[in-house]
Formats: structure tokens, sequence, C-alpha cells
């Protein structure tokens, strides 16, 4: 069964840290390109953070910039994504995405979802 399951989220003060997961099972993740996006109450969904490298080198959101850092390792099939010094501003419901598009004879796109992590930064 393909699947992406985060988890990692939480309730946490204003200037702490978390870091999520992201672990695929039933397909490996090391050519798809991941993204994590949020989606606080009332909002639409936005990205956060994406990396397509084997490297993990990745590209944020101006909002998180400097202060969220996303990584992965293959080898276990997972996606991290580290948040430090949390705002309130931050609190949503964050979920990972994986995407790759491929071309045997017509072109495919695999797209999956995760079902979500809540994370609330509350004092």
């Amino acid at each position: 069964q393909v699947q992406l399951a985060e988890s990692g989220g939480g309730l946490v003060q204003p200037g702490g840290s978390l870091r999520l997961s992201c672990v695929a099972s039933g397909f490996t993740l090391d050519y798809y390109a991941i993204a994590w996006f949020r989606q606080a109450p009332g909002k639409e969904r936005e990205g956060v953070s994406c990396t397509t490298g084997s490297d993990g080198s990745g590209v944020y959101a101006d909002s998180v910039k400097g202060r969220f850092t996303i990584s992965r390792d293959n080898a276990k099939n997972t996606v991290y994504l580290q948040m430090n010094n949390l705002k309130v501003e931050d609190t949503a419901v964050y979920y990972c995405n994986a995407k790759r598009t491929v071309f045997d004879g017509a072109w495919k796109t695999f797209d999956y979802w995760g079902q979500g992590t809540q994370v609330t930064v509350s004092s």
C-alpha cells in the first residue's frame, strides 16, 4: 500500500522547536520531489519547503526561511522538517507531498499526500 505518514507535531511554546518526519511506504522517495505544505484554520494550504535533490538541499517560503530546514534520508525513506524558533503564526496542520512525473510511452504523474500532523505554537 502506497502511503505517506507524517509525525512529530505537537504543542510547543513560541521560540521552541519541533522536527516533523514523513515516512514513505509502498514506494521509494529517491526520485521524488518532496514538499511540506501547511494549512491554518480558515486559510488556504501553502507551500513551506521543498527538495528535489538527493542531497536534501531545499527551497523555503520567505516566512520560514532561516528557521526551517528540510532534509531527507533515502536509506530510511524519510523526509524531515526541522522547525526552530517557532512562532504563533506557524500553527497549522503540516502535510508532506511526494511527486514524480515519468515517461514510459506516456506521461504519468505520481502524487502522494500524507494525512497531516498538527503543529500548535502557543504560550
